[in-house]
């Protein structure tokens, strides 16, 4: 790929706006774009953040209840379920782009057509990756190399969580389109919802308290099964109740089978945007083997810091996603020449919130990091170095995540794909492999803001030097025109700079 600079590219045709009409509910393109951001990205950040807790707490009782055996099992089970379910994921989030353009476009019908269409794609796939799970469950903990004391509590776990995996895939497919069509709200009540019953029914079934058997490990599980599948049916009775945008009803349930227009989309742009997952989840597995090598202390100073981390990346996180929201709709309303207001106001409100959690966790990291390797642990001046040298770089990961999401709600979903992976291995495994001599560990944590840095400056020469533009303005409906090519200038390998 060329290092100069591209030709200026010739001036796009203005769009036209959408029509004016009636307010929309959940028209993310009215009012002013940072309060408008704040108020769609701060409901996403509480249920990340409630989700983790959840997360965590599970991992209390399984470990207090159970014993380390069955600690390892879920943690196991868990990598397994990220892997195979990231796909959907990606599904999803493609779903969730067109449904926001076409909320933007005021197509109410389009969007529930497309709802439709990611419901019923993704429900069928899912039961055939729960089906081939659950006999394939064995094979896929050998070849994690399983501990032979955690295996059969694993198979039990992941087996559980297989089968209950298409309805919980359903339920996160309303979420993602409740957000695109700008309600973050619901999402949140209803995993306050799962998280509240969750965290009841864990202790309750592990241990069989009361008038209920004693399930150990797969009470664990059972009681995430039960609390996501009341927790949806509750949020799919209060989409009806409420009326919300995306019920379908009477000739409207037909949508549930899928259109060729709408997968086309779907998958075409599902796919690269799975595959981000892949390999942001391939890089983390390396790391965690990196860090394996520097001796027990070091990795669980390491492993204490990753659960800071997931919260110190969570605001950015939450704003990359209202951001690709917000510019979906902004297109499906043709107000194109508006797009970089809301990448910029994404930009400040992310080194904002994510600076001042950065800065909180830095000043309050040795209470926080004692609560996971106690207050005698050699472990907490490792950690504490470790966040010292490597937490700022979500900042600038934030930074890049705004960009990438503007650019993925056009549907150019196979530049983030690039960014993240040029990051993430030639970059920071380069770094490691280069400096570890003259470095030590301090290889492996400098190579964050390392890669956040090498990601930000393509992410920002994407941004401004590509024409990833140019489809947005050739065609109003970007299922069709999703249909017709690849349209994201990195489809199929091609690179072709603007001219």
């Amino acid at each position: 790929m060329s290092t100069q600079s591209p030709p200026a590219p010739a001036p796009a045709p203005a769009p036209t706006p959408a029509a004016p009409g009636p307010a929309l509910r959940g028209d993310l393109t009215q009012g002013p774009i940072v309060r408008t951001l704040l108020l769609f990205s701060i409901p996403t950040l509480l249920t990340n953040i409630l989700q983790s807790l959840s997360g965590t707490i599970n991992s209390i009782w399984v470990g207090r209840l159970i014993g380390e055996a069955a600690l390892a099992a879920t943690a196991n089970a868990n990598i397994v379920m990220f892997l195979v379910s990231s796909a959907a994921f990606g599904f999803g989030m493609a779903g969730t782009v067109l449904i926001g353009q076409r909320w933007g476009a005021r197509d109410v019908d389009g969007a529930r057509r497309t709802f439709g269409t990611a419901v019923g794609f993704c429900a069928v796939l899912m039961a055939a990756i729960a089906a081939i799970g659950f006999l394939t469950a064995p094979g896929l903990l050998r070849l994690l190399a399983t501990p032979a004391a955690a295996y059969d509590l694993a198979l039990v776990y992941l087996r559980l969580i297989f089968l209950s995996m298409p309805f919980m895939m359903i339920s996160i497919i309303l979420s993602m389109g409740l957000r695109g069509t700008g309600d973050s709200r619901t999402p949140l009540i209803f995993m306050g919802v799962t998280v509240a019953i969750d965290a009841v029914l864990n202790p309750v079934l592990i241990a069989g308290l009361g008038p209920f058997p004693e399930l150990g490990i797969a009470g664990s599980a059972l009681a995430t099964i039960i609390a996501s599948l009341l927790s949806f049916l509750g949020m799919v009775a209060y989409v009806y109740a409420r009326d919300l945008p995306l019920r379908l009803r009477g000739a409207e349930l037909r949508y549930l089978v899928p259109a060729r227009a709408e997968l086309g989309f779907i998958v075409a742009k599902g796919l690269p945007m799975g595959a981000q997952m892949l390999v942001m989840s391939a890089a983390g597995i390396i790391m965690v083997g990196l860090v394996n090598q520097e001796g027990l202390l070091t990795t669980a100073a390491y492993g204490a810091t990753m659960q800071l981390f997931t919260y110190i990346q969570m605001p950015a996180m939450a704003i990359g996603g209202a951001v690709s929201a917000m510019a979906a709709q902004f297109i499906g309303g043709r107000k194109l020449d508006r797009l970089d207001e809301v990448t910029r106001a994404g930009l400040w409100t992310n080194l904002a919130l994510t600076g001042a959690m950065t800065l909180l966790l830095l000043a309050f990291d040795r209470p926080v990091l004692v609560l996971f390797l106690g207050p005698d642990s050699a472990a907490v001046p490792i950690a504490r170095h470790i966040q010292f040298l490597a937490s700022w770089n979500f900042i600038i990961f934030g930074v890049t995540m705004v960009y990438t999401a503007t650019m993925r709600a056009a549907g150019a979903v196979w530049v983030p794909l690039l960014v993240v992976a040029v990051a993430l291995f030639p970059v920071r495994l380069g770094f490691y492999q280069l400096t570890y001599r003259s470095l030590g560990a301090d290889a492996i944590w400098l190579s964050f803001p390392v890669s956040s840095v090498a990601a930000l400056a393509l992410g920002w020469w994407f941004y401004h030097r590509w024409n990833w533009r140019r489809a947005l303005v050739a065609s109003p409906d970007p299922a069709l025109a999703a249909e017709r090519s690849q349209a994201d200038g990195l489809a199929g390998g091609r690179l072709k700079p603007e001219i």
